[in-house]
């Protein structure tokens, strides 16, 4: 087992894999800390509007890590790149909750406001796109 093995694509995968996996997991303990709400507990009772909302999220990040993973050759270098992402991604969640001031978007998803939720979804999405596609 020498230095190749570590370089074999299924080696590699499974080490992207586990490390976006545990990225993932931080991120949504993230959210769960800057939100208002308890997006499991809400999912749980069928709060669509959180699920959207949360959905769009983990897109989101999976979304920044993929293009991190296409443009970086070391993991190291891979995992900061998302990082950064993740952290621009909370920013554009504070953008939005700040940018919408006739309404509280945390209030407005808890209380199951769906097109609210689907909008917060979209944003998550699509800013990610705008990150990663900068990610150099």
């Amino acid at each position: 087992m020498g230095s190749n093995f570590w370089q074999h694509p299924l080696i590699e995968t499974a080490g992207y894999f586990s490390v976006v996996v545990l990225c993932l997991v931080v991120s949504m303990v993230l959210f769960e800390v800057v939100t208002k709400y308890k997006n499991w507990e809400e999912i749980k009772k069928g709060n669509v509007a959180v699920s959207l909302a949360t959905g769009g999220k983990i897109l989101g990040i999976c979304n920044i890590f993929r293009y991190s993973i296409e443009r970086h050759s070391s993991l190291f270098e891979m995992l900061g790149w998302g990082l950064f992402g993740f952290v621009l991604l909370i920013i554009a969640y504070f953008l939005y909750e700040f940018l919408t001031p006739h309404f509280n978007v945390d209030e407005e998803i808890a209380a199951d406001n769906r097109s609210v939720g689907f909008i917060s979804f979209t944003i998550s999405l699509g800013v990610s796109f705008v990150i990663g596609a900068s990610i150099i």
